[in-house]
């Protein structure tokens, strides 16, 4: 179903844009290997003073990251009552194409404070946006024109604390999604041309955090975690290979799993650790390297700098901090009272934060202390979706508008 949506209103600043290489598009979660590393940064000579602004537009509520395709940019969002796709043109912010359908939602009253538009972010892949809503519904629309492709309906308004917040992941003619509502729904492939569904596993309901995509010993699989579990299937059939239950659970959590070789880095509601993936005469096996228990993660998705893992942990309100990726050992921590949340990427030897607060960090990985270069106000809301950064330009998602920013 398409609807006509009022147009938004749209401030325009003529700045200079550096030419964009396809390698500086960001077509997912945390970036084009769900890795949170930025591919095609245009980073200056000396960072300046301020960033400019380039628009401003309202765009919705929501947490889903801005997609940046060529010259294209777009945003999942909530407009009234209905889930909306937005194409905005990327260097004049103006709406190239809107599209929506209804979905009326009630927000639990414990999380009225993070609104009724969607958390998941959706992907681009060959031409295609795929998106889930905040009632599960499905949908594939079309890149260029908005056209609604196919759509898969939701299976209730209500799951667990916020909804969906799983982001989806293409693999080969498949895009996954954890579908469903509660304790029900499935891990669900779906043809990526017509929406059948290709394989689905109903082992446990789905929670807020997404998937990454891994070869390990030679098996192509889908590692996320669930309500209660961390899991891996077998991403051409759907079958389960391995799972670890876990103590402290990822429903009230939405960490990313950082896959690196054979090891896999997780975090729920309790410590930090890491395990090893094998398969021994025909078995899968778990195995624990190591646990942190001095840097509970809420939130915040670390991202991984050599052997140092970089982010924010919940303690003393905000800490962040830098550990050793294959031992577990706590290299430093900064000064408390940093931030609520980050969104932490990075490129190179270059640390970027967005803070919930809307202020946008810029650091120096190191191993011995947390070095800020400098910190720019991007917004005056909160700040909770990913940041988009693409070669010199910042796309930043705030509560309700979506705001280009750039340095020369």
């Amino acid at each position: 179903m398409r609807l006509l949506i009022p147009a938004v209103l749209v401030v325009t600043v003529t700045f200079p844009i550096h030419a964009q290489r396809p390698s500086s598009d960001v077509t997912q979660w945390r970036g084009s290997a769900r890795d949170g590393v930025i591919t095609g940064l245009a980073a200056p000579k000396a960072w300046p003073e301020t960033l400019t602004e380039g628009w401003k537009v309202e765009i919705g509520t929501g947490y889903a990251t801005p997609l940046v395709v060529g010259d294209r940019v777009y945003q999942f969002s909530r407009l009234g009552d209905n889930e909306t796709m937005t194409a905005l043109d990327a260097v004049s912010g103006k709406v190239v194409w809107q599209a929506g359908y209804p979905a009326t939602f009630a927000m639990n009253p414990a999380t009225k404070q993070h609104g009724p538009g969607p958390k998941s972010t959706p992907v681009f892949f060959n031409g295609r946006l795929y998106s889930i809503g905040m009632t599960g519904t499905v949908t594939a629309w079309d890149a260029a024109s908005g056209k609604q492709v196919w759509q898969k309906a939701g299976s209730g308004p209500e799951m667990l604390y916020t909804t969906h917040a799983f982001s989806p992941v293409v693999d080969g003619t498949n895009v996954i999604f954890h579908v469903g509502g509660n304790d029900k729904g499935a891990l669900t492939a779906f043809d990526l041309n017509t929406g059948a569904v290709r394989w689905s596993w109903t082992g446990d309901g789905p929670g807020y955090a997404s998937p990454m995509v891994a070869t390990l010993d030679g098996v192509r699989q889908i590692i996320t975690p669930t309500q209660v579990k961390i899991v891996s299937v077998d991403a051409a059939t759907g079958a389960l290979l391995w799972e670890r239950p876990m103590v402290h659970q990822f429903v009230s959590n939405s960490i990313t799993p950082i896959v690196s070789g054979q090891t896999i880095i997780v975090a729920g509601t309790g410590p930090l650790f890491a395990f090893a993936v094998a398969r021994r005469a025909g078995q899968w096996t778990t195995e624990q390297i190591w646990e942190n228990a001095e840097l509970p993660l809420r939130f915040t998705t670390p991202v991984v700098a050599g052997d140092m893992l970089f982010g924010l942990s919940g303690r003393n309100s905000g800490q962040y901090y830098a550990m050793d990726a294959r031992t577990g050992k706590t290299l430093w921590t900064s000064e408390g009272r940093q931030a609520a949340h980050a969104s932490v990427a990075r490129a190179g030897d270059l640390l970027f934060s967005l803070e919930s607060d809307g202020e946008l960090v810029v650091a120096r990985s190191s191993q011995t202390a947390f070095e800020p270069l400098k910190k720019y106000k991007v917004s005056a809301n909160e700040t909770w979706a990913q940041p988009a950064i693409s070669g010199n330009r910042v796309f930043i998602k705030d509560v309700t508008s979506l705001t280009l920013w750039s340095w020369n």
